[in-house]
């Protein structure tokens, strides 16, 4: 393997007047430096970047945790995530945690071993009282549901008031009896997705003075097309009457508009539907789906800005992010 001393000596100057020329210091005369390149070049020399990058202490890639890699949203935020990278000339590794809480625990902990020079973890599986195991002494950024108080940077979802607001939209379009599908709830006051868009669910219909009706509330066990599809389909077997449908992501909406059709129900003349997250196929569906839009492509680059700043210096305060949100009205409301 050549080195830099196999350099020095063919160009017939020191080997620190080739680590110049290889990082572009100024002050090497433009005579030298087109020895030292011309030697490079004949000597075919490859710089062990992988190498070079650990003795700095940087190897310029960070890591992104998501719960699943095949959900629309989690791909649309690892893209968003990645381009915003590059922009910064980071490479992205991607792991999945399949939103189980040990393997958000098992991201960050081996965050350093796999020569991250940062994370960003989207969490589902830890909560408020994991808090302090957030406590680590590697650059991490939070993305998602809100961890209260918690000693990292946080971008969040603005996960109640989005859902506030698209229930709203169901109720400006003239829906009244609204079925609302997400998680199960937790018992232990654990704050989850589901929790926090139910909330949302619950204060537009008191903002309406719409009453609160337990049978329009469906709990899934998972957040698939197929699991919507069961769901407005037992609504409709069991008699329950409902003329609108808040779907806790659009992934749930699409069985949602699948399973309206295979009942006989009209989107959106017998029933509205709107989603959250506004992936990309949403916009395709027939009809187009409705849909609240976190601005993935703002949480995403405040994702990476934050972690820049905390790898550039890791004595600031942790930061918390709320981003923005917009209800994106298509033809499932009318």
């Amino acid at each position: 393997m050549v080195t830099i001393r196999d350099i020095a000596h063919a160009a017939g100057v020191s080997p620190m007047t080739v680590s110049n020329v290889l990082n572009k210091r100024p002050h090497v005369a433009d005579a030298t430096r087109e020895k030292v390149l011309e030697a490079i070049d004949r000597l075919d020399y490859r710089v062990n970047v992988a190498a070079r990058n650990l003795r700095r202490g940087r190897t310029h890639t960070i890591g992104l945790a998501v719960p699943e890699i095949d959900r629309p949203y989690y791909g649309q935020l690892a893209a968003a995530v990645i381009a915003e990278g590059a922009r910064h000339d980071l490479h992205v590794v991607i792991e999945q945690t399949g939103r189980e809480r040990e393997s958000e625990l098992n991201a960050l902990a081996l965050s350093r071993v796999r020569m991250y020079d940062g994370l960003i973890l989207s969490a589902v599986g830890l909560g408020g009282e994991d808090r302090d195991l957030l406590r680590v002494d590697f650059p991490v950024v939070i993305l998602g549901e809100r961890i209260f108080q918690g000693p990292v940077d946080h971008v969040a979802m603005s996960n109640v008031d989005g859902a506030r607001a698209a229930v709203a939209h169901l109720i400006e379009r003239g829906a009244r009896r609204i079925a609302v599908l997400h998680g199960p709830l937790p018992e232990n006051g654990d704050v989850d997705v589901s929790t926090l868009r139910h909330a949302g669910y619950r204060q537009a219909l008191e903002d309406a003075g719409i009453p609160y009706d337990p049978k329009l509330t469906v709990a899934l066990d998972e957040f698939t097309p197929r699991r919507g599809a069961e769901a407005v389909a037992s609504l409709v077997a069991d008699g329950v009457e409902f003329d609108g449908v808040f779907c806790v992501t659009d992934y749930v909406a699409l069985g949602v508009l699948r399973g309206l059709a295979d009942a006989g129900r009209r989107v959106p003349e017998d029933v509205k539907v709107i989603g959250f997250d506004d992936v990309e196929f949403s916009r395709h569906l027939v009809p187009s789906l409705s849909s609240v839009d976190p601005d993935h492509e703002l949480m995403a680059r405040t994702a990476v800005d934050l972690l820049i700043a905390r790898i550039a210096d890791d004595a600031h305060e942790a930061v918390e992010v709320l981003s923005p949100f917009r209800v994106v009205a298509r033809e499932s409301t009318g």
